[in-house]
């Protein structure tokens, strides 16, 4: 099994977050669970793969070619795939995992989450996705599904599908118990 993870070139400001994206990597690694991601070794990004990697697990990055300048391309990874695209990232990226997950992150995130939740919505593809809520980051982001759904802009069983886990064990329980 591949999960795909979205999360932030930067650090962010709280300690915190570096050190779940750690632990995240070494369990997902001990569990032998893969991971795709956005190829950077910088911010949370660099810190879930170097884990992952440092205890045995593979970590394929997938980065468009004109991002190797502006980020920093990890050169330990398992297998690292260009494509020419920010479309074509998110696409390869799906393509290759079994199951998605947003650590905390700026847009880019975001864009990614929002991008296979949408899918997701319209039947292109029945693989978990999940929040990865660490120091309660996501908590906004839950109010404001929750207000679409009061407003009648998503069905509650489309809100139902989305995992707002707080460790690694919620995640992969999540994801085992997904209805594929």
């Amino acid at each position: 099994m591949r999960v795909a993870i979205y999360c932030g070139s930067k650090m962010g400001r709280n300690s915190i977050y570096a050190e779940k994206a750690i632990e995240l990597g070494k369990f997902l690694a001990i569990h032998g669970v893969g991971v795709v991601y956005g190829g950077s070794i910088v911010g949370l990004m660099g810190k879930v793969a170097d884990e992952v990697l440092a205890h045995g697990g593979e970590v394929i990055g997938v980065m468009p070619t004109f991002m190797q300048w502006k980020e920093v391309t990890h050169q330990g990874l398992s297998e690292l795939v260009f494509v020419d695209t920010m479309y074509e990232r998110k696409a390869k990226m799906g393509e290759l995992a079994d199951a998605f997950i947003a650590l905390p992150g700026g847009a880019g995130t975001m864009d990614e989450f929002f991008d296979v939740l949408t899918l997701s919505q319209v039947g292109q593809h029945s693989k978990a996705v999940c929040l990865y809520n660490i120091n309660s980051y996501y908590d906004f982001l839950q109010a404001h599904l929750q207000h679409t759904v009061d407003e009648g802009f998503m069905l509650k069983s489309q809100q139902r599908k989305i995992g707002v886990v707080g460790s690694p064990e919620e995640l992969l329980l999540f994801i085992n118990q997904f209805d594929k």
